[in-house]
């Protein structure tokens, strides 16, 4: 389960004061899921999840293949990180709020340069489908992309075909807006067609 989240270089919201997020830890709390920058102990388990998972995500994400590094996961953690510190990217590890197990991932990236707006994006690993993470995800990313990040709008962009994240944006009360062709960079190295939908600020509906 995922929907798009890959970067756009470059584009970083600069039509008002900066977000006040930059490194500082933040911690985002939706149910029994907390959100939180990833940390080194997360590499391990982070990387299973990738393996485990790498049949439904690797339909959709490059990135997600059988022989998943531990390399190539800390090479994504501090890709994370220079986001967090460049006010970039805000990339988030979902975990059980209980246990502590590493559930997926989610954040807020492609930050526009000139108008108020972000892509959300996410990811389920296999062994915790159909228990409600992603939606969790959604919310309280939204959440903090109004009310910290002082968002107007976030996009959520998921292939076509992908049905469970499609699922998971009409549950979370995105509004599609329709099926853009060509929109993102496939697997296959192809451009592929894509729906979008967003989410916009309470305030300004």
């Amino acid at each position: 389960m995922l929907a798009c989240a890959k970067q756009l270089t470059g584009e970083v919201w600069d039509g008002g004061p900066a977000p006040t997020t930059a490194a500082a830890p933040v911690t985002l709390t939706e149910g029994d899921l907390i959100l939180r920058p990833y940390r080194p102990a997360d590499l391990a388990e982070f990387v299973t999840a990738v393996r485990e998972s790498h049949a439904s995500i690797g339909r959709w994400m490059k990135w997600a293949h059988a022989g998943f590094s531990e390399a190539d996961g800390a090479a994504w953690f501090d890709a994370c990180a220079r986001g967090w510190e460049a006010r970039t990217a805000f990339e988030f590890g979902i975990f059980d709020r209980e246990s502590g197990a590493f559930v997926g991932g989610g954040g807020l990236n492609s930050l526009h340069a000139a108008h108020p707006f972000c892509n959300l994006g996410y990811w389920v690993r296999d062994s915790r489908h159909r228990q409600g993470a992603a939606s969790a995800a959604v919310r309280a990313l939204s959440r903090h992309a109004f009310e910290v990040l002082k968002m107007a709008r976030v996009e959520i962009v998921v292939a076509e075909g992908n049905e469970p994240s499609l699922a998971v944006a009409r549950r979370c009360g995105a509004q599609h807006e329709g099926l853009l062709r060509n929109r993102i960079l496939g697997v296959d190295g192809q451009p592929w067609d894509a729906h979008m939908f967003s989410l916009v600020a309470p305030a300004t509906r």
